[in-house]
């Protein structure tokens, strides 16, 4: 199982893969943090949040990795797959950020769908 420090040390090997302008007013950068965060829409205790985007007047725009939610769902992953999982989830985020910029929110109105996808399957059980 990967440890934090080794996800630690993948995210930043990630990060540094990445181009610079995906960096542009991520003023709060990107925070790996140890807890399992829940969704709140969850319908059982099946959907995990992996990473955010966040942006306010206080904190400014910044990533939060959850790495508790990746061992909860990630954890039998060998480290590359691990890897794989993580720089999935940097991106996504980083996608919300410069979408954010633009003005876009293409991959909300996708996550919203796919919102819709996870209750429907609950609704028919």
């Amino acid at each position: 199982m990967v440890t934090i420090d080794e996800a630690e040390i993948m995210l930043e090997e990630i990060a540094e893969e990445l181009p610079k302008e995906f960096y542009d007013k991520l003023n709060g950068g990107i925070l790996l943090l140890p807890d399992i965060k829940m969704h709140p829409a969850r319908r059982a205790d099946d959907l995990y949040i992996m990473g955010e985007y966040n942006r306010n007047m206080d904190m400014g725009r910044y990533i939060v990795i959850y790495f508790g939610s990746f061992a909860q769902v990630f954890g039998h992953l060998n480290h590359d797959e691990f890897r794989a999982q993580l720089k999935r989830v940097l991106v996504h985020e980083f996608t919300h950020h410069i979408e954010s910029l633009a003005g876009e929110r293409g991959l909300e109105i996708k996550d919203a769908q796919n919102m819709r996808k996870y209750n429907e399957r609950h609704e028919r059980f």
